[in-house]
């Protein structure tokens, strides 16, 4: 979301453009799921009034705002800056945590606004009472129960005695709640959950009888944290499987992903699939290279239809050249004629962005020295051209060229881009690293593996290590990292996958040993309680 394009107030009046005012509903701690609704209003917006854990949230999310749209946090006064802009001419868009009726409270706001003559919008989003149902594996709607919204800071609660219970209320509310609930009459031993940070990858439910949540332990600094309470056998004795989100194969595990300027949303979102945090941890910057002649040179032949192949070994390659070609004022056209080779997913896919589609990019080939075996061999009859342009990194060695020159082809192995480290990460990211902070490791390259030790040191030997491919493991070996498992095949999806069947396999070894599953982070804890 880009929080820099904003409007101004004196920004002209948009005369005789009607404006409108739209609410919204979002999820806080799920921001991802948006409506598709709730995205395109977001997306066309003039003003997005929001709050500051929206607006974080939206960030994270990378929800893109509209050129010069004016954001405004945490306001005290929405109705009058809502009716001024309306009055404008703008789309004006009140982003609201859950339901905008149903819990946003924005009933006075919308009649408001509607009176004043602007158009409005109400569009509907999940409530964060079912939503955090919903990833507790609580069926709602099976008794069914009664939904209730405590106030913040109500100690003077009332529920009923009898039916299923789903409560909202702050983490220090509990005890009251829970005493509400049996001054109504209701059996102490009621089966109760309580989910904390629902929807996050820090959610927890804990289980027990009702009289155990009189006497919740509430941190100072927790206590206007919101939570939900499951009162009633019928909701807290859930199905089995249905406890789906906290049980996924990486839930709650922090991931590091040392990265270039490669990327890695992919990585990331598949992590983020299986219930794990990525943090980014740049270790490479990629720059032109010194001297660009021989690129340069290499391109204007690669127009002028020197060149049978080239092959792509990286992002970056293809990144490097199509950089070149858009100075030229040219596009994947430039490509034509040639037959284009790739080695590893995220190379393809990269391409694939460009829309130019591989002749050759083999699942099965790990290396780039690999590709050479898949290679076809010059042919005087068949290739009217026998010459093939690499473009490479500076760092990058070169058995694929003498194995293409084996073949019969003359190749032009060309520096595109050049790799410099990047500058060390903060000191606390460095000490989390060191100490065994993070439940894993995601190296995507070996060159990541190289200037990652060299700017913050090896992973603590806690830390489960994952490798995109064996050159980038073999890496890990020469710098004294285990490396735990491997991609079946280069590319970022599968990095993710090889992470989540390592920790599956890992928690069913711990079960079968009596041991507790807890993330390899908690087991440095546990040893230091010891």
């Amino acid at each position: 979301m880009n929080q820099d394009s904003r409007g101004t107030d004196d920004e002209p009046e948009r005369a005789g453009i009607a404006g409108r005012v739209i609410f919204a509903g979002a999820l806080p701690n799920a921001v991802h799921q948006l409506t598709l609704s709730c995205l395109r209003a977001v997306e066309r917006a003039d003003v997005l009034i929001t709050s500051t854990i929206l607006h974080e949230a939206l960030q994270d999310a990378d929800v893109v705002t509209k050129p010069g749209c004016r954001l405004v946090l945490d306001t005290n006064r929405p109705v009058e800056l809502e009716q001024r802009h309306a009055a404008e001419g703008r789309t004006v868009v009140r982003l609201v945590e859950g339901d905008p009726l149903f819990e946003g409270g924005i009933a006075d706001e919308a009649s408001a606004c509607s009176l004043a003559g602007h158009a409005i919008e109400i569009l509907p989003g999940v409530p964060t009472l079912t939503a955090a149902a919903g990833f507790a594996g609580v069926q709602l709607g099976n008794c069914p129960a009664r939904l209730v919204l405590v106030s913040p800071g109500d100690e003077q609660v009332q529920l009923p005695a009898l039916g299923e219970l789903a409560v909202r209320c702050e983490l220090r509310q509990v005890p009251a709640v829970a005493r509400a609930a049996l001054d109504a009459g209701r059996n102490d031993r009621e089966r109760t959950l309580l989910t904390l940070a629902g929807g996050t990858f820090r959610q927890e439910t804990r289980s027990g009888a009702l009289n155990d949540f009189t006497k919740v332990a509430v941190p100072d600094e927790d206590g206007e944290q919101p939570v939900y309470l499951f009162i009633g056998d019928g909701l807290a004795e859930r199905k089995p499987g249905l406890d789906w989100f906290e049980t996924q194969p990486l839930f709650g595990w922090r991931v590091l992903v040392p990265r270039t300027r490669q990327d890695c949303s992919e990585l990331i979102e598949r992590l983020a699939s299986y219930g794990a945090t990525a943090e980014e941890v740049a270790t490479i910057a990629v720059e032109p290279p010194r001297n660009p002649a021989q690129l340069d040179k290499a391109l204007r032949g690669l127009v002028d239809g020197r060149y049978e192949w080239i092959i792509f070994t990286s992002r970056h390659a293809v990144n490097a050249v199509f950089e070149k070609i858009s100075q030229y004022g040219l596009d994947s056209r430039a490509l034509s004629g040639l037959r284009i080779a790739a080695v590893g997913q995220d190379t393809t896919e990269a391409l694939t962005s460009h829309g130019v589609v591989p002749d050759l990019h083999p699942t099965d080939v790990r290396t780039v020295a690999g590709l050479a075996a898949a290679f076809p061999a010059f042919d005087d009859v068949l290739d009217p051209i026998n010459k093939v342009f690499i473009p490479r990194a500076d760092i990058a060695t070169e058995p694929l060229s003498a194995g293409l020159t084996e073949l019969g082809w003359d190749v032009d192995d060309v520096i595109a881009y050049r790799t410099v480290r990047a500058a060390p990460p903060p000191a606390p990211v460095r000490e989390a690293i060191k100490t065994g902070h993070f439940d894993a490791v995601a190296f995507t390259s070996s060159t990541t593996v190289r200037n990652m030790v060299g700017i913050a040191g090896k992973p603590h030997n806690l830390s489960v290590i994952g490798a995109i491919g064996p050159a980038t493991a073999d890496t890990c070996g020469e710098h004294g990292i285990r490396v735990d498992t491997v991609a079946a095949y280069p590319g970022q999806v599968q990095l993710a996958d090889a992470l989540a069947a390592f920790a599956t396999r890992r928690a069913e070894e711990l079960r079968a040993a009596g041991k507790p599953v807890v993330r390899p982070s908690q087991r440095r804890r546990r040893r230091s309680a010891r």
